[in-house]
C-alpha cells in the first residue's frame, strides 16, 4: 500500500486485500483491525466476513518498484524489500484462490523485489503454494508469527517443512519467554535444538504498541538474541514498544541488533 513505510525491518508494505480473523494471541491488540484503509473500506474482522481486493492502482505498484530497481540497488546495494500482506494474510482460507493466483504471478513478475511474506496460517501453505514454487521463489521470504513457547513449539517445524529460499520468523509482540530447546526439525524425531535454530534465516522481535500494549520482558529478548548469535541466525530487535520500561536494563549493547539474512 505505501512505498515507504514506518516497519523498520522493510522498504515497502503492499496488501493485495484487506480483512483477516483472529487466530492467536497476538491478534488480541490487532494494528490492522483499526488501521486506517481498513476503517475507511469498512472492513469487518472475522472468520466469515468477506475480505476485500484492493484497487488496480494499488495492484500496479509493485511493478513500479520494480522498474525502479536500477535506482533503488544504486542507492542500498540490494532488491527492494516489500512486506506483503501487512493488512491481511495470504494463506487465509476466506481469500478467493484466484486472487492469490494473481498475487503469484505479480510476485514472478517481479524478480528486482523481495516478497517479506509472513502468516499466522502456516499450516495452509502447502496447499496454497503455486504449482511451480519448487524448493521456493528466490525472490519470496517466508515467514511465521509466533509469539509465544506453545506457537514456536507447534509451528516452526511446520515452517521448516514448507521449501524456501529464506525462512524467518516474527516474534512481535513478543509475549512471553521462548527458547528453541527441545524444538525438533521433525516432530517424530529427537533433534538437536540448535540445528532446528540454524534452519532459520532471521528472527525479529518486538514488543507490543498501543495503548493496551502487554509487557515484554527484557531478559527475554536477551535470551533470543543469545540464542540466535550462537547459532549464527541474524537477529533484528524492532522495538521495546508500549511498555520500554520493563526492559529490565537490558540494553542489548554490543551485538549487532538489526542484522539481515542473506538473500536468496
Amino acid at each position: 500500500m505505501a512505498e515507504t513505510t514506518g516497519i523498520s525491518w522493510t522498504d515497502a508494505t503492499f496488501n493485495p486485500w484487506i480483512g483477516c480473523a483472529k487466530v492467536s494471541p497476538g491478534c488480541d491488540h490487532c494494528y490492522a483491525e483499526v488501521s486506517t484503509p481498513s476503517r475507511t473500506m469498512r472492513i469487518v474482522w472475522g472468520p466469515h466476513e468477506d475480505r476485500k481486493r484492493t484497487s488496480a492502482g494499488n495492484w500496479s505498484l509493485p511493478a513500479r518498484w520494480n522498474s525502479q530497481h536500477g535506482q533503488f540497488f544504486a542507492l542500498h546495494g540490494r532488491r527492494r524489500r516489500v512486506f506483503c500482506a501487512s493488512l491481511a494474510d495470504v494463506f487465509d482460507n476466506r481469500v478467493d484462490p484466484k486472487w492469490r493466483n494473481d498475487l503469484w504471478d505479480l510476485v514472478r513478475a517481479t524478480p528486482n523485489l523481495d516478497w517479506l511474506i509472513l502468516t499466522k496460517r502456516i499450516g495452509n501453505t502447502a496447499s496454497m503454494l503455486p504449482e511451480d514454487w519448487g524448493e521456493g521463489y528466490p525472490n519470496v521470504w517466508l515467514g511465521i508469527s509466533t509469539v509465544n513457547q506453545c506457537e514456536a513449539d507447534r509451528d516452526i517445524p511446520k515452517l521448516l517443512g514448507v521449501p524456501a529460499k529464506v525462512r524467518w520468523l516474527s516474534m512481535e509482540p513478543l509475549l512471553g519467554p521462548v527458547v528453541f530447546e527441545g524444538l525438533s526439525l521433525n516432530p517424530n524425531k529427537e533433534s538437536d535444538a540448535t540445528k532446528a535454530l540454524e534452519e532459520i534465516d532471521w528472527v525479529v522481535v518486538g514488543g507490543e504498541s498501543g495503548p493496551h500494549a502487554r509487557p515484554m520482558a527484557g531478559e527475554w529478548v536477551a535470551s533470543l538474541r543469545e540464542e540466535c548469535a550462537a547459532a549464527r541466525v541474524p537477529f533484528f530487535f524492532k522495538q521495546w514498544g508500549g511498555n520500554d520500561k520493563n526492559k529490565g536494563g537490558c540494553e542489548l549493547a554490543g551485538v549487532e541488533i538489526k542484522a539481515w539474512p542473506t538473500a536468496a
